[in-house]
């Protein structure tokens, strides 16, 4: 190896590090906030070191533990069971797409593309799931809504079509059915793709907060996200009838609880993107310049 080659790299990764630190910052700054207290935010702003440390924030988010732990485990329930459905839903939607013997796939293919750009809006939304569905406070109000995505489909395709058509052929050829097919060589070939979109799903299930807005009134199926929401709201609310009314109460750590919110909020998931990473950047790769 050349002195230019291990200059560059070293550059490379002096770089590299630099912009993780910065990329990290933010984050420290959250939990440095959230350990914080409510007084000093306001009169130091946020530090990475705290200039008051209080536990406050967290001893009001987990007054309720039982509470907290039963949205976490409706939020978790959500994730694993959405993710897992969205998965095989989505990847099969997307092999059929891409098969050049479905006569109609180019037209099914519109109608997914066509709700990228035109949906029916809230309230026939509303009224179909309530109404029609009869799904008014029930688990699969949560479940249902982020089920299929127009595009993740199109990214999983466009995955699936980097897949030889001799692989599909040959296991035709040796008498095996479309569904076997797709349970035997195309779930495992598209491992990358299927981490990639999985995360999305992932992601999107465990922040939804905003269909349990409109379709949940029942406090054991608040997902954490909702959960945290509604918590923070009666903090504000309360903070505002006492500083109108002029009464004398404890004060309501409302920074520190926001940040305290993110941490506990966001914590788990983080620890999941680790285990995706090197095949989310192949699978998000593949499947964006694949036309």
């Amino acid at each position: 190896m050349t002195k230019d080659r291990i200059a560059f790299q070293a550059i490379g990764y002096l770089f590299i590090g630099v912009v993780a630190i910065l990329c990290l910052i933010p984050f420290l700054l959250l939990i440095s906030a959230s350990i914080t207290e409510n007084e000093s935010i306001f009169k130091d702003g946020y530090r990475l070191i705290p200039s008051k440390f209080s536990l406050e924030a967290y001893q009001v988010i987990f007054k309720a533990p039982m509470d907290m732990l039963r949205a976490y485990s409706v939020t978790i329930q959500l994730t694993l069971l959405g993710t897992i459905t969205g998965l095989f839903v989505t990847s099969m939607t997307a092999y059929v797409l891409q098969r050049y013997d479905f006569k109609y796939r180019n037209h099914f293919a519109f109608f997914f593309y066509f709700t990228t750009l035109f949906s029916g809006g809230l309230i026939p939304a509303y009224i179909l799931v309530v109404r029609y569905l009869q799904l008014k406070d029930h688990f699969l109000s949560l479940l249902l809504p982020g089920l299929l995505s127009a595009w993740l489909i199109f990214l999983m395709r466009n995955f699936i079509k980097t897949i030889p058509d001799a692989i599909i052929e040959s296991a035709k050829m040796d008498g095996a059915g479309d569904f076997k097919i797709f349970i035997r060589l195309i779930l495992p070939l598209a491992t990358p793709g299927l981490a990639t979109i999985g995360l999305f799903i992932a992601l999107n299930y465990w922040n939804d907060w905003f269909h349990a807005m409109l379709y949940i009134e029942d406090r054991k199926l608040f997902p954490l996200q909702y959960f945290l929401y509604n918590m923070l709201n009666k903090a504000k609310f309360a903070e505002t009838v006492v500083s109108e009314a002029s009464i004398v109460l404890p004060e309501v750590p409302t920074e520190s609880l926001k940040m305290a919110m993110a941490v506990v909020a966001t914590g788990p998931i983080v620890f999941l993107y680790p285990f995706v990473q090197k095949y989310f950047v192949k699978g998000l790769t593949i499947g964006a310049i694949k036309g």
